[in-house]
C-alpha cells in the first residue's frame, strides 16, 4: 500500500503558504509506516511546529495504469477523511534548500486515517468536511473548490504510478492549517458524519 499525496490543491491553502497556484497536481508520497496506529500523535522530536491538514482520502478498490478520467470513479468506491501532518519548520528549512520535502512529510504517524464511506452516499463535487480543534472549528473545506478534481487525479497519478487495490489518495488540504499543541483533541467530519478523532501527545 502506498500513499500518494496532493499538494497546494486549494488555491486558499496555497496563497495562505505563500505559493503559487499550480498547473498540473503537485505530488508527495508517504510510506505505509505513515499511518497512524491508533487515537494518539506523539509530537516528534526532530519539530517545534508540527501542523494539520485535513484532506479527502480516496481508497483505491481497482488498480491501473494509464486510467482514463471518463473511466476513473471505476476505481474508488469509499471515501474518507485524514490529516497530513506536517512539521512546517523542517519543511521550511528544506523547501529553501530546494530538497525533498519527505522528512517532514513521511515520517511515521504522520498520516492519520480515519472511517471510509461509500462514496454514492455523497456528491463527491460538492461535499462539505471540516476539523474541530479542541470543539473550535479551525478548518472548513468543500470538494468544489478543488483545484484538481478526484479523477482527474487518478489519471494524473496512473500515468506515473500503478495504482493498486489499498492505496490512498490524499487529495489536499484547504486553508486554515495550523499548529498543534500537547493535550490537542482534533475531531473530523465528512458532511455530518464523524470520520475520526486524535489526542496530540
Amino acid at each position: 500500500m502506498k500513499i500518494i499525496c496532493i499538494g497546494r490543491n486549494y488555491s486558499e491553502h496555497a496563497k495562505e503558504l505563500g505559493n503559487a497556484i499550480p498547473d498540473k497536481p503537485v505530488i508527495f508520497m508517504k510510506p505505509d509506516t505513515a499511518v497512524l496506529k491508533g487515537n494518539d500523535f506523539y509530537i516528534p522530536e526532530f519539530s517545534s511546529d508540527v501542523h494539520y491538514e485535513l484532506e479527502v482520502v480516496v481508497k483505491i478498490s481497482k488498480g491501473g495504469k494509464y486510467i482514463q478520467k471518463e473511466t476513473a470513479n471505476k476505481h474508488y468506491d469509499e471515501i474518507g477523511l485524514g490529516i497530513d501532518f506536517t512539521a512546517r519548520d523542517l519543511q521550511s528549512d528544506l523547501k529553501s534548500k530546494g530538497l525533498p520535502w519527505e522528512l517532514a512529510k513521511a515520517f511515521d504517524g504522520s498520516a492519520v486515517v480515519g472511517n471510509f464511506f461509500k462514496k454514492e452516499n455523497y456528491d463527491l463535487d460538492n461535499l462539505q468536511f471540516s476539523l474541530l480543534k479542541n470543539k473550535e472549528k479551525v478548518q472548513h473545506g468543500n470538494t468544489k473548490d478543488m483545484i484538481f478534481k478526484i479523477d482527474d487525479i487518478i489519471a494524473f497519478v496512473s500515468q506515473y504510478f500503478t495504482l493498486r487495490v489499498g492505496d490512498l489518495i490524499f487529495t489536499g488540504t484547504p486553508e486554515g492549517v495550523g499548529k498543534i499543541s500537547e493535550n490537542d483533541i482534533l475531531e473530523a467530519y465528512l458532511a455530518e458524519e464523524k470520520a475520526l478523532d486524535i489526542r496530540i501527545l
